[in-house]
């Protein structure tokens, strides 16, 4: 695994031995960058971080900062590995906690992001809980984008709840990108 553009573009990202978690692919992460266009100067949360790799790439390419949530310690303790080799320390923050309930301690802490990354496990029945809580907290920008990396097998609704709805939907193999936006007041 490794970060494919900005700054430290082709450096490994590190993962523990032994670590069964399904890292986004090169092809995916490729791609959404790609739809999300600059992220200089922005925000991000990842949501089931994993080892990092969304939120990395996101700082190699001029992010302002990353909030990384990974709840194993291990894997928790790769990210903060991760950003100390590629430098990206103090432009990060690393909380070891369960997404869901992070969600709402953020929100309360008066956090917001221009994107909300989640890549909760496949077919586990996270999905429809992680956009629940989304929904209730205030996390986003005005403008900000909701991206949820999900199975097929898992699909979402055009209109996720009262205040959301998927604005674009990208299938790569088996997973699934949904980008969501709150619904404007008109």
């Amino acid at each position: 695994m490794r970060i494919i553009g900005g700054e430290c573009r082709g450096r490994a990202i590190r993962l523990p031995a032994g670590c069964r978690i399904r890292p986004t692919t090169d092809r995916v992460k490729g791609a959404l960058f790609n739809i999300l266009g600059s992220v200089e100067n922005k925000s991000l949360l990842d949501l089931y971080a994993g080892c990092g790799n969304i939120g990395l790439e996101a700082l190699s390419r001029g992010a302002r900062r990353s909030t990384f949530v990974e709840r194993n310690p291990r894997l928790n303790k790769a990210v903060r590995e991760n950003l100390r080799l590629l430098g990206f320390e103090g432009r990060a923050e690393v909380i070891a906690a369960d997404a869901v309930e992070e969600i709402g301690r953020l929100s309360k802490r008066g956090m917001r992001f221009d994107f909300l990354f989640a890549d909760p496990p496949y077919e586990e029945g996270f999905l429809t809980t992680i956009v629940t809580h989304l929904e209730k907290a205030e996390l986003l920008t005005e403008s900000g984008i909701i991206i949820l990396q999900h199975s097929v097998r898992e699909p979402l609704e055009r209109s996720v709840t009262e205040s959301l709805s998927v604005s674009d939907q990208r299938r790569y193999g088996d997973t699934l990108l949904s980008f969501l936006i709150k619904h404007r007041e008109e």
